[in-house]
């Protein structure tokens, strides 16, 4: 079944702030996370049950280059993104956009 990817407004926000943190740190880093992520969305919409379940009906995949997981939920007609988020942070922070 194909379903539609709704990415939230915080997972966007995750994405623009990492983008500008990686290209202070290197020009065009922070254009190599963005592919990363768009990588990751597009492994996620093809399979998205394949991901292992880390809290309550939230599943994870790892951006592939980078230490962030791509947080989702998947329903029957949409997958939506909840957060893009730094693996070192405190989870409580993606824990509370359910």
């Amino acid at each position: 079944m194909k379903r539609g990817l709704l990415i939230g407004p915080d997972a966007e926000r995750d994405v623009a702030e990492a983008y500008r943190w990686y290209e202070e740190q290197r020009g065009g880093l922070g254009a190599d996370f963005v592919l990363c992520v768009e990588e990751g969305l597009a492994k996620i919409k093809r399979t998205p049950a394949t991901y292992p379940l880390v809290y309550k009906n939230v599943h994870r995949l790892l951006i592939r280059r980078f230490p962030y997981g791509i947080f989702y939920v998947v329903e029957p007609a949409l997958i939506v993104v909840l957060a893009v988020f730094h693996e070192r942070r405190d989870p409580a922070g993606w824990q509370t956009r359910l």
